[in-house]
């Protein structure tokens, strides 16, 4: 008989570990596997990419009700819910609060509205930290219970102890890069021995397929394009790095357009800082895309100027294109940088970021000897869906 699994995240919009999880699924053995998707958000850009195989469940009542209109949902007098989407608006205005911090307080307000699934299944797997595994935790009945990393992860205070309740009822934890299971290893201890390493699945040949499809934005110009695919972010993503670094380089006469894909909550002070600095022709804000690949594919130079990562998604498609990558060092980034072989390494500084675009972008010997090494690494990682096999069958 099929292994019943289910796979739960947040949403399938357009970010890293979410096009991971399409990615996944893809590879999966279908005649060993019935799969079910469980989303908290619905109508994210990846959704059309799921494999017909794979069974996306309907929307938790809770959520359903969330997405109606303020009078709606007064008019279904569900108080319960009423209440508890109130103490939870409430508690995240009061001051600056981390991605942990709200999972911990929605859970706390909202999982009394969130039944526990009928199905019971073989396998559950929370593919994100967070309400992912808060959910597979407290409301679904399974075999074994599996909890992805994606990013680098150390709950504090507060946070700690109440993650870890919740790790201690999982059977394994997976990780996405050396440095996520060092980081995680080292804030639990206690979990080492059920903790291992899964990378982010890439698949060389979706990725070059999918390269081939028509962009809606033309990037082929009378000048270099460089390109940056990741949240409008600046904490993680360091896209203030990158306005720095682009405003340096517009300031020394370098020609080139720096385009940008993503979308998040730092774009008005971005096109406050493009507005401020004159940049409006060449660092621009396309918006967001299932589908980077024939950005990537038309860019001459890939720019990440992230401050951490789990793993680095992105830096990796882009190698799979054969495009030169100038990255700022980041705790993960060594799993697949090799310095000044597939690209340039540098410090989280805007003068070193500019310093190496306009090297790569003046030196063709070095721009061609990086393509060149590029064009023989190996493509591509699908060998890793073999591990999760592995920690069914343990």
């Amino acid at each position: 008989m099929k292994k019943k699994i289910l796979f739960v995240i947040d949403s399938l919009t357009a970010a890293g570990a979410e096009k991971s999880l399409v990615t996944f699924l893809s590879l999966l053995d279908y005649s060993r596997f019935e799969v079910d998707l469980q989303l908290f958000g619905y109508g994210g850009e990846f959704e059309r990419y799921l494999p017909e195989t794979v069974n996306l469940l309907p929307p938790l009542a809770y959520t359903q009700f969330v997405g109606k209109s303020v009078s709606s949902q007064l008019l279904t007098f569900d108080f319960q819910k009423i209440v508890a989407r109130w103490r939870y608006s409430w508690a995240i205005r009061r001051g600056h609060l981390l991605h942990i911090d709200k999972a911990r307080l929605y859970w706390r307000y909202v999982s009394p509205c969130i039944s526990k699934q009928k199905e019971y299944y073989d396998v559950a797997v929370a593919y994100a930290q967070g309400v992912p595994t808060l959910y597979v935790v407290d409301k679904i009945e399974a075999s074994k219970k599996f909890a992805w990393v994606n990013v680098k992860y150390v709950p504090e205070g507060i946070n700690y102890a109440f993650m870890e309740r919740y790790y201690s009822k999982i059977n394994h934890i997976v990780t996405v890069s050396d440095s996520a299971y060092t980081e995680f290893a080292s804030a639990y201890p206690q979990f080492t021995g059920k903790i291992s390493i899964i990378r982010d699945i890439l698949d060389a040949r979706i990725i070059e397929r999918m390269s081939e499809e028509k962009p809606r934005f033309n990037m082929e110009c009378d000048m270099p394009s460089l390109l940056t695919v990741a949240r409008l972010n600046k904490p993680q993503k360091g896209y203030d790095i990158s306005l720095q670094a682009c405003k340096i380089l517009h300031e020394r006469g370098v020609k080139f357009r720096w385009y940008a894909l993503g979308r998040g909550d730092y774009r008005s002070e971005m096109e406050q800082y493009i507005r401020e600095h004159h940049l409006e022709d060449t660092f621009i804000l396309l918006g967001t895309t299932p589908n980077p690949y024939p950005y990537m594919k038309a860019c001459t130079l890939y720019v990440q100027t992230s401050r951490h990562e789990g793993f680095g998604l992105s830096i990796a498609e882009a190698r799979i294109l054969n495009k030169p990558v100038v990255t700022t060092e980041f705790d993960a980034v060594w799993n697949q940088m090799v310095q000044g072989e597939n690209g340039i390494v540098v410090p989280q500084d805007p003068v070193a970021v500019a310093d190496a675009i306009e090297q790569l972008l003046g030196d063709k010997d070095l721009y061609n000897h990086i393509v060149a090494y590029q064009r023989q690494e190996k493509k591509g990682n699908t060998e890793e869906i073999e591990k999760f096999y592995q920690l069914i069958e343990k």
